[in-house]
């Protein structure tokens, strides 16, 4: 009888210490919810609003939640690796990140192709008379995002009084380009001690246009070992994945054994630092 009440006593007890233990993860659990639910749309305001993309936040964590619920899933089932879902989560977690990073150097490409044409237009309406705010505005006009967008939002806060300086500062903050910050420099020192902007907004029009010209050039040339570097880091990487389809028995030891997660690293690090050294070879600074 004792010994029945001693047993139903611990069986309380653990019972107990599970279910707080439980309680304590699911808040510890809540909690990293929601921060990493305000920093993810935190981070997603801030930089889609600085791509005039304007998409609710909320959505866009809800979506990223269920593709790290669903993801992880499928890629176990398919490979029965925790180290594999593992890589697969921090990868569904840093895509939004790198999801950014590259619609953000498409704008600055798309911004840094169009400011030569725009530069030579705002020096021929100077040229003709106009001021440097109209002058701006019919390249507004005439132009497509993203230059008219940044252009429009500078013209905007110039009329609700912000300062002309602090304006072209926030431009080049959100547009950090080399050679449009090269144009901001010379239109505030034009402003300062004076000078023929028309000129200057020529001149450096053309010297854009050139450097861009160049620029196309050493891509084109530099292109095949691009593509080398491209091919040389996928094929292993594609050569994998075909093998786990048809053959799986003989591939399950590389993600299911001490070795083969050896064999796996050591690949990995070999076509990383290959790839690593094509890109600098053929990353050529103008």
């Amino acid at each position: 009888m004792g010994a029945n009440l001693m047993l139903a006593i611990m069986a309380v007890a653990t019972l107990g210490m599970v279910t707080i233990l439980v309680y304590l993860l699911l808040e510890l659990s809540k909690k990293a919810k929601t921060r990493y639910q305000e920093q993810f749309e935190k981070t997603a305001t801030s930089n889609l609003a600085d791509m005039f993309l304007f998409v609710d936040s909320a959505q866009l964590f809800s979506m990223n939640m269920v593709a790290l619920a669903i993801g992880p899933l499928i890629l176990f089932i398919f490979t029965t690796s925790l180290l594999l879902t593992a890589i697969g989560c921090v990868v569904i977690v840093a895509a939004p990140n790198i999801f950014y990073r590259v619609l953000r150097q498409r704008r600055f490409a798309s911004f840094e192709t169009q400011l030569p044409d725009a530069l030579a237009m705002l020096s021929g309406s100077m040229r003709a008379g106009a001021s440097f705010p109209v002058a701006l505005e019919s390249v507004v006009k005439a132009s497509y995002p993203p230059l008219s967008q940044e252009f429009e939002l500078f013209l905007r806060q110039i009329r609700l009084g912000v300062d002309f300086d602090q304006a072209l500062v926030a431009m080049t903050k959100r547009m950090p380009i080399p050679d449009f910050v090269l144009v901001v420099s010379a239109i505030r020192i034009a402003r300062e001690v004076g000078g023929n902007l028309g000129e200057i907004l020529d001149s450096l029009a053309e010297t854009i246009r050139q450097k861009q010209a160049m620029e196309g050039k050493i891509r084109g040339l530099t292109a095949q070992g691009k593509m080398q570097g491209l091919v040389m880091t996928g094929l292993p990487v594609l050569l994998v994945v075909v093998l786990f389809f048809l053959e799986p028995d003989g591939m399950r030891p590389l993600v299911t054994t001490l070795v083969g997660f050896a064999t796996l690293t050591v690949i990995t690090i070999m076509l990383a630092l290959g790839y690593f050294f094509i890109t600098r070879i053929t990353a050529i600074d103008v």
